[in-house]
C-alpha cells in the first residue's frame, strides 16, 4: 500500500534528521546525500537536492526521483551522484535506504590502501569493507552500476580517496551503519599508533554481528543522535 501524504511527510522528516545528524557527526559536509525508497513505490526515491545545505536541511529540500534519475517531485535537481543510489536500488531489492558519506577516518584507509577491518563490536556488522578503486564522481550509470557491483550483498563500500556508501533496510539503519563505519575506522587508526590493530576473528564477527545488529540497539544509537540534534 502506498504511503499517505502525512506518512510521506514523516518519512521526509526522518530523512532530513538523518542527514543533519550525519553532518553534525562529521560524516557529511557540504556534499553527501542520503535517500530512501518510497514505500509502495519501489521505483521511486526520496533524496536531498543537490544545492541544499546539509546543516540546515528541511523537508522542502527533499525531492523525489525515479530509478532513472528523473525528477518526479520538487523543483531542484537531485545530486549529480544520484546514480550511486539508483544503481544500488536496482541491484538490491532488500535495500531501502542508501547514504553516500565523506567520512574523515574511513577515507584515510582507502587513500593509504590499508584494509579497513572489523576491530570493534560495531565493526562486526560491516565485516571487511571492500574498496571501489576509483576516486571519480559517480555521475553516470556505468559508474553507479560498477559501484553497486563492488558493494555486492554487503552493507558498506569505501570509495578510494572519495568517501563511502552504506546500504540499509531503513533510514535509521543507514545512519547507524555510516556511524559504525567511521567509529570502527577511528578505533583501528588509533590502535595502529600503538602497534598492530588486531581484527576480530571470523567467529567473533559472526557472534557479535548477531548480538549488536538488533532493532533495539539500532534505535538506541539513532535516539542518542536524534535527541542531541533536537536539543540544539
Amino acid at each position: 500500500m502506498a504511503e499517505s501524504g502525512s506518512d510521506l511527510e514523516a518519512l521526509k522528516a526522518r530523512l532530513v534528521d538523518s542527514i543533519r545528524m550525519m553532518e553534525r557527526a562529521r560524516l557529511v559536509d557540504f556534499n553527501g546525500h542520503q535517500s530512501v525508497r518510497v514505500p509502495g513505490y519501489p521505483d521511486r526515491v526520496l533524496i536531498n537536492s543537490r544545492k541544499s545545505s546539509r546543516s540546515a536541511l528541511t523537508v522542502a529540500d527533499i525531492v523525489m526521483i525515479d530509478l532513472e534519475g528523473h525528477l518526479l517531485e520538487g523543483e531542484v535537481e537531485p545530486p549529480s551522484e544520484h546514480f550511486i543510489h539508483t544503481s544500488i536500488y536496482r541491484r538490491r531489492p532488500d535495500v531501502q535506504s542508501v547514504a553516500h558519506t565523506h567520512p574523515q577516518w574511513s577515507t584515510l584507509f582507502s587513500i593509504a590502501r590499508v584494509p579497513l577491518r572489523p576491530v570493534i563490536i560495531q565493526g562486526a556488522v560491516l565485516g571487511e569493507v571492500p574498496v571501489f578503486d576509483r576516486p571519480d564522481l559517480i555521475n553516470n550509470r556505468a559508474l553507479g552500476d560498477a559501484l553497486a557491483e563492488r558493494l555486492g550483498d554487503g552493507r558498506a563500500v569505501l570509495m578510494r580517496a572519495h568517501g563511502a556508501v552504506v546500504a540499509g533496510g531503513s533510514v535509521e539503519e543507514a545512519f547507524v551503519l555510516a556511524y559504525y563505519l567511521e567509529e570502527n575506522a577511528y578505533r583501528q587508526y588509533m590502535a595502529s599508533q600503538l602497534g598492530w590493530a588486531h581484527a576480530l576473528s571470523p567467529e567473533e564477527i559472526e557472534r557479535m554481528a548477531k548480538s549488536v545488529w538488533q532493532p533495539k540497539i539500532i534505535r538506541k544509537v539513532w535516539d542518542n543522535h536524534h535527541s542531541k540534534l533536537h536539543a540544539e
